[in-house]
């Protein structure tokens, strides 16, 4: 039986049982923070078990994308590991249970319409204590108790060991369903979980049955597959193989199965498979969280292609052979070859250029092993391979036990807090989980009723204190601490504050009454749950009493500006680049946008501005914003945007604006796109490998940009004295005099001739866009913050100004050298001291004027004078190698000559410097340097 036919028999079975079929979830899943990926199928309906969400059906079935690392070290080496996997499962929340879900579990294996597997050839386990499942299998089915075996909590129980090590909350036993094969090798295929406890505490009688019971089953797709095709390995499955034998084709090497490249083949196929499956949701290798589990899965495999001889990317061209197989019940899958293809082979590109010096490296370090009689990598080795190669310490024990060692991971990790890594862990929360999740619990939602009303009238269901200093975060009945510093969450019946979700950022207001007054400075969600953080401005606040709730209404206008602009912008951008620039995320602020999609290029000049006036033209022209609550398959029916890797409701929310862009959306928007007022795009950019970044503007802030824009360049056109288009040559002009200003300072002492004027611009009129272009060359150029260029310019001139003064007192006293300087010296015992004014001369000059002499002599003292503009005054001594070495310091000797220029200074015992406002007291100066170099030297 082919693996899709599986996957639709299972789901058409249990439909037939009154079952609703439910789409896979996806990989990850954004509304549960408790985990990276989905683990399993039931995470989709967490709530669901926990009673927080009522379900419009009783019973579903699903087939389920999973993603664990778990066990990441198994995969390829055991027949039945993954990273990536498919969960076939029925649910049954408060319907069905034991009985029946044993039943149908039987009739689905052994009827001939279905699996028809051999009853003979099935065995099942129960937890030690449930007679009720040992029963329904011995009893009900017929299975003899020689294939009914009991096993402990810690083999039979969800989850493991729950009645003696917890955690506190929903659990039950379990019942899984073995097949043994000819070769007599049992193989788990179904897992049956029989959720009916809710433990409290500690054991004994600790476990309280539910008041609704209720079933969690899991089936491994691959496992199950694989059983029913005969093939001892789930990489042999009709929908496996085939990748298989593409990574052998590519790499160059026969797959022999026993052999360490037929292991080697079985990773790279999990893993990029996953790859695939992940950045297809929008999942990209990165530093962070889930994606650098990505990143690791691929680099995983770019090793494991190294180490049979693959030095060129190799591992993006299996992406072809995975979407041809996962096609039938993934479809949408064939619209993403070229992005996933194009974002695997440029992370294997960047990890390529280091992964030779740390296989070198490593092969080190080993060789080292091997003759010390050592069996573990120490983790300062590691440490030092990862900050100096950049070589990941997950692939550096990989490659470790390819050699037979083992990894002292506890060693590393000390090894990098020595080195001062941080740990990018979680910065420390005011607000503790205990207290929100007991109103969760108690207070159950919030309802939003900020789509429609920024002032309405609330009651106080909690209030939740910050915990400061080695306190905890508590729930209060009252509160009267006035203060920013005294932090609280405040919890109401309903508010028309926006939680942050979506991207959008959370409202601010206060919430008020004759009682008291409550600054909100963020609004939060967890679950259905809005959390208004702030401080108690005066008053007393109470739980169960009444209040208005006011949002900043100007703060309000600005994000919905920002909001309906993002929706403008995704549409220019897929109608310029293409339907593969996607959004990857986005931040919402007050007329502030940030807006992350994919694209492998930089975005041309030509198309950021085709993009941008696309944006202003929508603006302009106006169109009318509308939502609405629709089903999903309705939104999808009439061709919504959805983005990959979004958890959506059903029904869902969906905004659409004039006739070119709809989109699911739970943000605040405006009525009409006139209302954005102006757009400005401020910057585009990488953010990661195939991921680029715009920000922009919108309302006020988009129309003061434009006026700094038009405002700079006018500053810097009369400055330079040309016309606005010839700015960028015109700076490019004078930073180029400047540098050859600074040469001629520091050496020849001859001046640069001035640059010639600019002509006069004489082309067609500069529209805006590249108006603001020129003013970002330009200030890439002066290397200057965007609009200070005008300012930087004016500095310029200063330095020019400064830069031929000091040429023109260079002239006044000749050329200047160190043999010039060394015949007008005196001498002191065996040393030449020199003592000079030397007007013009910058401190990097007198220094090399100094570095002159002294490999001229045995053994000199130097210390040179220069004045500047405005008085100042710079000094620089300066000895041979012979007089620090009996113990003389340069800095002794500059200290008094730089007081009497009303100065000081110090520096390495060879060479020091010295700084004075009072040059006209250099002469005295001078003199005082040659009295103590008569005693210092003699």
């Amino acid at each position: 039986m082919k693996t899709d036919e599986l996957r639709e028999k299972y789901l058409s079975f249990f439909e037939t049982k009154g079952h609703t079929r439910c789409p896979s979830d996806v990989l990850v899943p954004t509304w549960d923070p408790s985990v990276l990926f989905t683990p399993a199928g039931m995470n989709q309906f967490k709530d669901h078990f926990l009673g927080r969400v009522k379900l419009d059906f009783t019973k579903a079935t699903t087939c389920q994308k999973c993603l664990r690392t778990g066990d990441i070290d198994n995969v390829g080496r055991t027949a039945y590991h993954h990273t990536f996997f498919e969960m076939l499962g029925n649910f049954s929340f408060g319907d069905y249970f034991k009985e029946e879900a044993i039943h149908w579990a039987w009739e689905f294996l052994t009827d001939k319409k279905w699996l028809a597997i051999n009853p003979d050839q099935l065995s099942v386990t129960v937890y030690k204590d449930d007679d009720e499942a040992a029963n329904i299998w011995h009893e009900k089915i017929g299975l003899p108790f020689s294939r009914i075996e009991r096993l402990d909590e810690d083999e039979n129980f969800w989850p493991a060991s729950a009645p003696s090590q917890g955690p506190d909350g929903v659990c039950g036993p379990c019942s899984e369903i073995y097949f043994t094969p000819a070769d007599g090798k049992k193989v788990e295929i179904w897992n049956l979980v029989f959720t009916q406890f809710n433990r409290v505490g500690d054991p004994p009688n600790n476990l309280e049955p539910l008041p609704s019971k209720n079933i969690d089953t899991g089936m491994g797709l691959e496992r199950t597959a694989a059983t029913l095709q005969g093939v001892t390995t789930n990489y042999h499955i009709d929908i496996l193989r085939p990748i298989v034998e593409a990574a052998s084709e590519i790499c160059g090497v026969k797959y022999d199965p026993a052999s360490d490249n037929g292991r080697r083949l079985r990773r790279i196929t999990d893993h990029i498979r996953a790859c695939t499956m992940a950045v297809h949701e929008n999942v990209y290798p990165g530093a962070n969280k889930e994606k650098y589990v990505i990143r690791r899965l691929l680099r995983r495999a770019v090793l494991d292609g190294h180490q049979m001889g693959m030095h060129q990317p190799f591992a993006y061209q299996l992406v072809d052979k995975i979407v041809e197989m996962m096609k039938t019940p993934y479809p949408d899958l064939q619209d993403s070859v070229t992005r996933v293809k194009n974002v695997i082979k440029s992370e294997e590109e960047n990890f390529l250029h280091s992964l030779d010096d740390g296989i070198a490296r490593s092969e080190k370090i080993f060789s080292g092993m091997r003759s010390a009689n050592r069996t573990v990598v120490n983790g300062d080795e590691a440490a030092e391979l990862y900050q100096t190669f950049g070589f990941p310490p997950e692939l550096f024990e990989q490659v470790a036990i390819e050699h037979g060692f083992t990894f002292d991971w506890v060693g590393y990790k000390k090894a990098m807090e020595e080195f001062g890594e941080r740990s990018g862990g979680e910065q420390v929360k005011l607000f503790e989980t205990g207290p929100i999740e007991s109103l969760k619990n108690s207070v159950r939602s919030t309802e939003f009723v900020g789509y429609d009303n920024e002032t309405t009238d609330v009651t106080i269901k909690g209030i939740v204190t910050a915990a400061e200093g080695d306190g905890e975060s508590q729930l209060v009945d009252d509160f009267s601490t006035t203060g920013p510093e005294h932090k609280l969450v405040v919890v109401l019946d309903k508010t028309p504050f926006y939680g942050e979700s979506g991207g959008q950022v959370g409202d601010k207001g206060r919430i008020y009454s004759d009682d008291f007054e409550f600054i909100v400075t963020d609004t939060q969600k967890d679950s259905d749950l809005f959390l208004h953080e702030g401080y108690l401005a005066k008053g007393t606040i109470s739980t169960d009493t009444t209040a208005k709730a006011q949002v900043d209404t100007t703060r309000r206008a600005a994000i919905k500006r920002a909001h309906s602009a993002t929706h403008i912008l995704h549409h220019a951008l897929q109608k310029t680049l293409g339907s593969h620039a996607q959004q990857q995320g986005s931040k919402v602020e007050d007329d502030l946008l940030r807006f992350d999609f994919t694209n492998m290029e930089p975005i041309a000049l030509d198309q950021l501005t085709t993009i941008e006036s696309d944006v202003n033209a929508k603006v302009v022209d106006g169109g009318t914003v509308k939502w609405e609550t629709v089903p999903l398959a309705k939104a999808r029916e009439l061709g919504a945007m959805m983005l990959f890797g979004e958890k959506y409701p059903d029904p869902v929310r969906m905004v659409t604006m004039g006739d070119f862009s709809r989109e699911l959306c739970g943000g605040t928007h405006l009525t009409d796109t006139k209302q954005v007022e102006a757009f400005e795009v401020i910057s585009e950019e990488s953010v990661s490998a195939g991921v680029r970044r715009i920000i922009a503007l919108t309302g006020d802030k988009a129309k003061e940009y434009r006026e700094k824009v038009d405002h700079s360049l006018d500053a810097m056109a009369k400055t330079l004295k040309c016309d606005v288009p010839n700015i960028p040559e015109a700076v490019r002009s004078l930073t180029g005099y400047v540098r050859d200003l600074k040469k001629a300072v520091n050496g020849s002492g001859k001046a640069p001739e001035a640059p010639a004027a600019i002509k006069p611009y004489s082309g067609k009129a500069v529209d805006y866009y590249h108006r603001k272009e020129m003013l970002k060359e330009s200030a890439r150029l002066l290397n200057s913050p965007l609009f200070e260029s005008a300012e930087r310019v004016a500095t310029l001139y200063h330095e020019v100004d400064k830069l031929k003064h000091q040429l023109t007192e260079r002239e006044k006293s000749g050329t200047l050298s160190g043999d010039d300087l060394l015949a007008k010296a005196t001498t002191v015992g065996n040393t030449s001291v020199v003592v000079a004014d030397v007007p013009g001369a910058n401190a990097n000059l007198m220094r090399q004027l100094i570095d002159q002499i002294r490999k001229s002599t045995e053994s000199s003292a130097v210390m040179l004078f220069a004045a500047a503009e405005e008085g100042k005054v710079t000094i620089v001594a300066g000895l041979s190698k012979s007089l620090t070495d009996s113990g003389k310091k340069a800095g002794d000797w500059v200290k008094e000559p730089a007081a009497i220029v009303g100065g000081s200074g110090g520096g390495r015992p060879d060479m020091a410097q010295a700084g004075g406002k009072d040059a006209e007291q250099i002469p005295a100066a001078m003199a005082k340097a040659e009295e103590l170099a008569k005693t210092l030297f003699a």
